[in-house]
C-alpha cells in the first residue's frame, strides 16, 4: 500500500522523468536533422576499417585481397618500419606501458628527456616540449605566450588546430588571405600598436599541398617586428636539404637529404622563432607533437600550456619508435630522395592523363573535381579497383572545392604508382571527370 508520503515523491518525480525523456527526444531530432543534412549534402565521412599494419600495401574490412593505400601521412614509410618497431618494443619492455601520470608530477621518464633533447638538435632550436599531439601543441601555445597585449596575425587557410589554438587565447585576432603577403603586410602595419605581434601559418598546408612563402613572410616579421611560428607536420621530415627538399623553383621542390621542414627549406630557420610539429606522419606515425624554439618558451610551456599540464605523459613505446625515426632520418637521405622521384611521377602522370593536381611537388597530391559526390564516388570506385584514397569536401576543404587527395610514401613502388593512375584514369572516365 502507498502511504501518502511515498505517493507524493512518486507523483513528483513523474514529471521530471517526462522533462528528462522529452529533452532527449528533443535533442536526438536535433542530432538526427544534422546527421541528414550531412548526407544529403554528400559530405558523410565514412570509416573504413584496416586489418592489417599500415604501410603502402593493407588489407581493409570488406575489400577483397591487398589494397595500396594512397591516403596515409606516413611520407617515409616508418610506421611499419622493422627498426622503428623494434625500438617501440624495447621502450615498452624496458619503461612500461604508459605512466599513469601527466609530465610534471611523476610522468618524466629519460627517454622523454632525450626525445625533447633530439627534437632540439633536429631542428637547430635550443629546447623542445612533448604533447599527446600537435593539436595539443597548438592548443598550448598560444594561451600561454599571448595577453590582451598581444596580436597574432593568422592566414586564413591554417589547419583547424591552429585556429582552435588561437581562439583560446586572449591576443587580438588577424587573419590574411592565404599566402597574400600584401595583405599580410596591411595586417602588420595595423597590429603595431600591440605589444607582441606573432605571425601563424602553417608550413606546407595538409589540404592543397602548398608551401608557405616563409622568405617574405619572415622579412615582413623583420620589418615590422614580428615573430613567426610556423606548424610543420606535413613538413617535418622530408622538406629541406638535410630532411628537407631543396627549392629550386618558386613553384617546385627538388632533391633531398635527411628531414627539416619548410623553414631550412626556404632558408629561415634562424627567423622561425618557434616550430611546432607531430611524430603522428613522417616520424614514425603513432602520436605525439611538439613545440621547438627558444629555451624561455618552453620553460614557460612546461608551467602554463594546460594541454601539457593535464595531460598524460606519451607512452614509452610511442617516445621510442619516434627516437629511431629521427635516428634513421639523420643517418641517411636515401628514403626521402625516394620519396620525391615517386612524388614528381605520380604529379606528372596525372597532369599528362588530364587531371588538376593542385600545390607545389609536394607528396600531398591533391586531385581536383570539385563536386563533393564526385570526389566521394570516385573514391568508393577507386577502392574496388584496389586503390584506397579518400574524397574531401565542405567543411574540411571550402564549397566547390571537393578533391581526392593522394598521398605519395616512399615505400610505394613505381608500378604502385602507376597502378594508381591508370585506376584515376579509368574511374574519370567513367563518372566524366575526364573525357
Amino acid at each position: 500500500m502507498w502511504t501518502g508520503r511515498v505517493l507524493r515523491v512518486a507523483l513528483s518525480g513523474a514529471p521530471r522523468d517526462r522533462r528528462a525523456q522529452s529533452a532527449l527526444a528533443q535533442l536526438r531530432g536535433i542530432l538526427e536533422g544534422e546527421l541528414e543534412g550531412i548526407r544529403g549534402a554528400g559530405t558523410w565521412k565514412s570509416e573504413r576499417i584496416i586489418t592489417s599494419r599500415q604501410g603502402p600495401r593493407i588489407h581493409v574490412d570488406g575489400a577483397s585481397g591487398g589494397i595500396l593505400n594512397f591516403c596515409a601521412n606516413n611520407y617515409l614509410g616508418l610506421s611499419s618500419h622493422p627498426e622503428v618497431i623494434q625500438a617501440g618494443l624495447h621502450a615498452l619492455e624496458k619503461f612500461g606501458a604508459g605512466l599513469s601520470s601527466v609530465r610534471f608530477i611523476c610522468g618524466t621518464q629519460s627517454i622523454h628527456k632525450d626525445l625533447e633533447r633530439k627534437i632540439a638538435h633536429f631542428h637547430q632550436r635550443e629546447d623542445a616540449i612533448l604533447y599527446p599531439s600537435c593539436f595539443d601543441a597548438n592548443a598550448g601555445l598560444f594561451e600561454a605566450l599571448l595577453t590582451p597585449e598581444d596580436a597574432v596575425l593568422s592566414d586564413e587557410l591554417n589547419h583547424a588546430s591552429i585556429i582552435d589554438g588561437i581562439r583560446l587565447c586572449k591576443a587580438h585576432k588577424y587573419r590574411y588571405r592565404h599566402l597574400d603577403m600584401a595583405h599580410l603586410e596591411a595586417q602588420l602595419q595595423e597590429a603595431q600598436k600591440h605589444r607582441l605581434r606573432l605571425v601563424a601559418t602553417d608550413g606546407a598546408f595538409s589540404m592543397d599541398g602548398d608551401i608557405a612563402p616563409l622568405r617574405e613572410i619572415c622579412q615582413l616579421a623583420s620589418r615590422y617586428g614580428a615573430l613567426v611560428f610556423v606548424d610543420e607536420c606535413h613538413a617535418t621530415g622530408f622538406l629541406g636539404p638535410t630532411g628537407r627538399w631543396e627549392h629550386r623553383a618558386p613553384a617546385a621542390l627538388g632533391r633531398a637529404s635527411e628531414g627539416g621542414g619548410t623553414d631550412e627549406l626556404l632558408g629561415v630557420m634562424d627567423q622561425v622563432t618557434i616550430v611546432n610539429s607531430t611524430l603522428g606522419k613522417a616520424l614514425g606515425g603513432a602520436s605525439g607533437g611538439y613545440t621547438t624554439g627558444p629555451g624561455p618558451l618552453v620553460s614557460l610551456l612546461r608551467q602554463r600550456a594546460r594541454p601539457y599540464l593535464f595531460s598524460n605523459s606519451l607512452p614509452p613505446a610511442v617516445v621510442g619508435c619516434a627516437s629511431k625515426a629521427l635516428d634513421l632520418l639523420m643517418e641517411s637521405n636515401a628514403i626521402v630522395q625516394s620519396m620525391a622521384a615517386k612524388t614528381q611521377r605520380f604529379r606528372s602522370k596525372m597532369e599528362a592523363a588530364g587531371f588538376t593536381i593542385s600545390g607545389s611537388n609536394h607528396p600531398i597530391c591533391p586531385v581536383m573535381l570539385g563536386d563533393a559526390r564526385l570526389a566521394s564516388c570516385m573514391a568508393d570506385d577507386m577502392l574496388k579497383r584496389g586503390i584506397f584514397v579518400i574524397g574531401f569536401s565542405y567543411p574540411v576543404v571550402p564549397k566547390g572545392k571537393a578533391r581526392i587527395r593522394v598521398q605519395i610514401s616512399a615505400v610505394h613502388s613505381e608500378e604502385d604508382i602507376d597502378r594508381c593512375v591508370e585506376a584515376f584514369v579509368e574511374v574519370g572516365r567513367l563518372h566524366g571527370a575526364l573525357p
